[in-house]
């Protein structure tokens, strides 16, 4: 029989699932050292936040086939090392859908009738009704930035609870926005007009104090903000000087830059902030339902069956997974680029798969480009099980071509993405059948590898613009790695593409884009 290691708390439900094929031991105490020298016996480790599940615990977990995570976040465990050996690795990205929806509109409605405030001052033997007069949500407008699982639920509930709805999303299509009831705008205009905010989507690069000074400064003054997706997505200084100086109505925060909450001026606004211990997930059902969820996925994999909700890749054996990797990573790689490349919404997918690749089962690849596509938006979110459905969700129209006829290269695939910002594609290559090379970039013939960070540009080909962009690079302490430029005929169009050992930083772009002959510039982070 099976055996499976409980090494954080699990609601009993998930326990009495795993115990119907596998024999179950729970124990929580485990150190790191008692975790390795343990784990080797076992076929299935579930586990929290708690457990760190290292490379040493996956190298020494010689038996194991899964690895659960009864929650969304998998940054405790070394996913990387675990798919390379052939384990599974599991999470429930949906268990706490729900929960955090209704905490954010939890937050909304306590936040309009100032019920915390209210709370204290009766408990105090208080009586101040014209202190807490409030304000109704009805026939307000609510502005839903991020339209994933969580954000259309409060968008679904806030409809029926008669508020008019904006939403931004750049991943989501116009469709499906209009499917919930929202207008799709963009991030300026849903600022503007909106009486309530709620912010539902991952913290990125991009989206890191996407809530600053400026945009507070471009909201009604009645405006109430409510955060419960990650904290760093609001400016904390900024939201809280707004507050303090009566520039916008209120705000409700469950998460924080730093957790738990330190010193803060959030702390001594009153009636004019809540804050909860980020609380998105703490539901009695929220528990219950990832155990379940993780407990099944585990069950289904000990028993020889796929998982629904593998974060790597899920389903293959290690032999056809060692075969495929350096195709998915291709996949995913030019996803990801043609993704960024694309910029806004995308509406269309085009996948091109030519000579060796397009022969066999073809899936796995489709699934890495999507997962790739997708992953500037949704982050740890998306995976090679629900990429897919993503896509659907989104409104994403997936087209798969094959052509077994060897050209140039022994197997090629090119991605075309088009969206509201217009059309790009992408095609790569496996050197030495490990190696990616990017050979195409909207048709402009190229020959340069992927790296960290990237900046593309589309020129006019004439004297000197080359040095510009260099001599301009090093003005703002940028240090280009490598440079190479495509072009189709003399004194035309070009595209030039820049390995940098930096992220670009703020404004250069807008530099770059005034120089004399460039057409476009785009940065890529991979």
């Amino acid at each position: 029989m099976p055996k499976v290691l409980v090494s954080d708390p699990i609601d009993q439900a998930g326990l009495d699932i795993l115990s119907q094929v596998a024999q179950v031991d729970v124990n929580t105490s485990l150190s790191p050292e008692e975790l390795v020298a343990a784990i080797g016996e076992y076929d299935a480790l579930m586990i929290r936040s708690g457990t760190k599940v290292t490379k040493e615990v996956i190298e020494a977990g010689q038996n194991l086939k899964i690895i659960g995570r009864a929650g969304v976040g998998v940054d405790n465990v070394d996913v990387p090392e675990a798919t390379r050996r052939g384990i599974v690795v599991v999470n429930s990205p949906e268990g706490n859908t729900i929960a955090a929806a209704e905490h954010a509109l939890a937050m909304m409605m306590a936040m309009s009738r100032y019920i915390p405030s209210a709370d204290r001052s009766v408990k105090a033997g208080e009586w101040k009704r014209k202190d807490f007069t409030g304000v109704e949500i009805y026939k307000k407008t609510l502005g839903v930035v991020g339209l994933g699982k969580i954000g259309s639920h409060v968008a679904t509930v806030a409809r029926a609870m008669g508020m008019k709805l904006l939403a931004y999303d750049p991943f989501i299509s116009a469709d499906r926005a209009e499917q919930l009831g929202c207008r799709l705008v963009d991030l300026d205009l849903l600022f503007r007009e909106a009486d309530y905010i709620t912010l539902h989507l991952p913290k990125t690069p991009e989206t890191t104090h996407l809530v600053d000074e400026k945009a507070l400064a471009t909201m009604k003054p009645t405006v109430r903000i409510i955060n419960c997706a990650r904290g760093g997505i609001i400016d904390e200084a900024a939201l809280a000087k707004a507050l303090r100086e009566g520039t916008i109505g209120g705000a409700a925060l469950d998460v924080y830059e730093s957790e738990p909450l330190g010193e803060s001026e959030l702390r001594d606004l009153d009636k004019a902030v809540i804050l909860t211990p980020h609380l998105g997930a703490s539901t009695e059902e929220a528990q219950v339902n990832v155990a379940i969820d993780v407990a099944e996925q585990i069950r289904d994999v000990l028993l020889g069956l796929p998982a629904r909700s593998a974060v790597n890749i899920p389903g293959l054996r290690p032999e056809v997974m060692q075969k495929l990797r350096p195709y998915l990573q291709l996949a995913e790689t030019l996803g990801n680029l043609v993704g960024q490349l694309a910029g806004g919404r995308v509406e269309e997918l085009t996948v091109r798969l030519q000579g060796d690749i397009a022969g066999g089962d073809t899936q796995p690849i489709m699934v890495a480009a999507l997962k790739g596509l997708l992953s500037h938006a949704l982050q740890e979110r998306v995976n090679y099980v629900n990429a897919s459905i993503e896509a659907k969700e989104r409104g994403i129209h997936v087209i798969e071509t094959r052509d077994a006829d060897i050209r140039d290269y022994t197997g090629s695939l090119n991605l075309s993405a088009k969206g509201n910002l217009g059309e790009h594609s992408v095609t790569g290559v496996l050197l030495g059948g490990s190696e990616i090379r990017v050979t195409d970039i909207d048709e402009f013939p190229i020959n340069v590898p992927p790296t960290q960070h990237m900046l593309f540009t589309l020129h006019r080909d004439m004297p000197g613009i080359i040095g510009k962009i260099g001599s301009l690079l090093g003005s703002f302490n940028v240090n280009i790695a490598s440079m190479q430029v495509g072009r189709k005929i003399v004194r035309g169009d070009a595209v030039m593409a820049l390995s940098l050992d930096d992220p670009l930083p703020e404004g250069i772009l807008d530099e770059i884009l005034k120089v004399p002959g460039i057409r476009d510039a785009y940065t890529v982070n991979l």
